[in-house]
């Protein structure tokens, strides 16, 4: 189902109406700063696994949390000063960041190095849907396993049969965010994406 939504101003009945369905455990689509995301409620272990299953995706492939701010990555994920200072010159913004993750994560969504990707997208939709939530969107690109990402939201609601609902934000970019490792001393590009590398 499709629900239009204004991109700058979003209706706080549509992000109630999305918010409803991620907390009935189903997989919704939505716009962030780059590409169109496929996402549910990290605490539902039938959501993620429903995820996977809608993307056709193998689960060795790592999910990536979408948070609301800086603050909220804390909970998550292990953050030193020299990494709080990259988080927070490009956030919001077009990265994921990798970072260790800490126990309140399921260990469903963990890698096997026990690391998260943490996104806080530049996207009033994105941000006001995860801050009704009260908890970050377990998230992945809306993309077909080997295929480009889906820019028409109509396209993608006729894709993945296992979306309750798309918020509708007009066309998505094609360029994915930029995947950066944290965990070490020194910040090291795993995916060249929207994000410039320059600036790290």
């Amino acid at each position: 189902m499709l629900v239009p939504i204004n991109e700058n101003h979003p209706e706080p009945r549509k992000i109630a109406r999305a918010v409803d369905a991620l907390e009935r455990g189903q997989v919704i689509a939505y716009p962030t700063d780059t590409v169109y995301g496929l996402g549910c409620d990290l605490t539902n272990k039938k959501a993620i696994d429903l995820l996977y299953q809608t993307k056709g995706m193998d689960r060795s492939k790592q999910l990536a949390f979408i948070c609301a701010d800086l603050a909220d990555i804390a909970r998550y994920a292990i953050v030193e000063n020299h990494q709080y200072r990259v988080l927070k010159r490009l956030l919001p913004g077009p990265y994921c960041f990798l970072l260790q993750a800490t126990r309140e994560v399921p260990r469903l969504v963990q890698s096997k190095q026990k690391t998260v990707g943490i996104r806080v997208p530049r996207h009033e939709v994105t941000q006001a849907l995860v801050r009704a939530l009260g908890r970050p969107v377990i998230s992945t690109t809306a993309n077909p396993p080997g295929e480009e990402p889906l820019v028409d939201p109509r396209e993608i609601s006729d894709r993945f049969g296992g979306v309750e609902l798309v918020l509708d934000a007009g066309g998505g970019g094609l360029v994915p965010t930029t995947v950066v490792d944290l965990t070490g001393s020194h910040p090291v590009v795993v995916r060249e994406g929207a994000g410039p590398v320059d600036a790290l």
